[in-house]
């Protein structure tokens, strides 16, 4: 177990998500619920699964939340696109949201590929 608040991948994605809600709050009241509610969950969905995957048991384990979170940045990355082409959100909105988001995906695979790195470094060679 680690402390999540030491990663400055969570430390990314959890301002980004906070900046998700801001952008949200911008969204016509009629006819963009649906797509409002699901890009504030993935955005969520990112910081809350390094914190989960901060509690795991194993690096294994930690690597799979990991993994869980880079697709949910995935997600996100699409729901700004649409968000922006449904002119929801502006384009330098859209701009900043979505570097953001691609820069804290490719944070997550880093890490990802140097805790899958440790895990097999650890294990007793066959």
């Amino acid at each position: 177990m680690q402390d999540f608040r030491k990663l400055q991948v969570w430390a990314r994605a959890h301002a980004l998500a906070l900046a998700v809600r801001r952008a949200a709050r911008g969204f016509p009241r009629t006819g963009f619920g649906s797509l409002r509610n699901q890009m504030i969950r993935a955005a969520e969905s990112i910081a809350t699964n390094i914190v989960e995957g901060c509690g795991a048991e194993s690096r294994k384990e930690f690597a799979r939340f990991l993994e869980i979170a880079i697709k949910s940045a995935m997600e996100l990355e699409y729901h700004l696109q649409l968000a922006n082409d449904c002119d929801v959100i502006s384009p330098a909105v859209w701009q900043e949201l979505s570097a953001e988001v691609i820069e804290v995906r490719r944070m997550l695979q880093g890490l990802r590929r140097r805790v899958l790195e440790a895990d097999s470094l650890s294990r007793p060679h066959e």
